[in-house]
């Protein structure tokens, strides 16, 4: 069953998985575009976090997905969240994520919260 068939059906847009992440989590992790759009626009809620604090926004900077990334900080979610636990998350905003990634034009836009 696709997305929007689900939540035509009812599901639950925040429901999460064994590993405590949404649907909008999974699918900005793994750079599912239209599938983002499609759920911010039903209303998925953008700052869930899960294993080690990590958000959406934050899955999608990790993985490299800078359209995602961009389009959920102009839906905007929190550009002020921090990860935590591990080490190479823990205190770090999306920003920062970027930037110690080697995205640095992707970490200046989330620094400054233009993400367009």
């Amino acid at each position: 069953m696709q997305v929007a068939e689900r939540l035509e059906a009812g599901q639950d847009i925040d429901a999460r998985d064994r590993f405590g992440q949404t649907a909008l989590m999974r699918s900005a992790r793994l750079g599912q575009g239209a599938v983002v759009e499609l759920l911010i626009r039903a209303g998925a809620e953008l700052d869930v976090t899960a294993k080690y604090g990590l958000s959406a926004l934050m899955l999608a900077v990790l993985n490299q997905h800078v359209a995602v990334a961009r389009a959920l900080a102009a839906a905007g979610a929190d550009l002020s969240l921090r990860g935590t636990g591990s080490a190479g998350f823990h205190g770090r905003t999306a920003a920062e994520l970027a930037e110690a990634s080697g995205q640095s034009e992707l970490a200046r836009v989330l620094a400054i919260g233009n993400p367009r």
